[in-house]
């Protein structure tokens, strides 16, 4: 009687486990990918010069320490100074249902500030979202808002929107551009 039911048991689960198996393949397959899922654009955002007041910020040190040569290398700067329409565009942009939004820095030295910063400003799941990549054109996607090219952004695949260009020169442009 004990084999008889330890042999059903284990052929139950077995059965449970291959219809486990077969939901999970029908999840995945190609075809049930949601349209929505498929038509999603990737955008990233540059940080400093483009979402946050780098400059200030560095002047700022430089002028309380002007014996620190690099104050972008000491722990616990921050790329503080905030422009309240990047936030805005940036917090619309991550809105939209057809963006996936990521922010793209090539500063691996404040990594620490840059997460604090972005944390601070934008919210934990925008901090989930910061790459740090010495050359941005390295990574795939579809649209890349961006102040300097010199690290790679005039390598990435996708449009290139220069911010504080002729064409991008302040944030209005950028959100009228995606609401094109």
């Amino acid at each position: 009687v004990k084999i008889t039911l330890i042999i059903y048991l284990f052929t139950v689960t077995l059965k449970l486990i291959t219809c486990f198996i077969e939901d999970i393949k029908m999840e995945i397959a190609p075809e049930n990918v949601t349209n929505a899922m498929v038509n999603k654009k990737i955008a990233y955002v540059d940080m400093d010069h483009t979402l946050c007041d780098f400059s200030a910020s560095y002047l700022k040190y430089k002028t309380d320490f002007p014996e620190v040569e690099y104050p972008h290398s000491v722990p616990g700067f921050s790329a503080a100074g905030t422009d309240a329409n990047s936030i805005k565009v940036y917090q619309w942009l991550e809105s939209l249902s057809n963006v996936n939004l990521y922010i793209l820095s090539s500063k691996s030295l404040l990594l620490h500030g840059e997460e604090a910063w972005v944390e601070e400003h934008l919210g934990l799941d925008a901090a989930y979202k910061l790459i740090i990549s010495p050359n941005k054109g390295l990574n795939l996607g579809h649209y890349l808002i961006d102040d300097y090219i010199g690290k790679g952004q005039e390598n990435f695949e996708g449009q290139l929107l220069q911010f504080e260009s002729s064409e991008y020169p302040v944030w209005k442009s950028i959100r009228r551009f995606f609401e094109l």
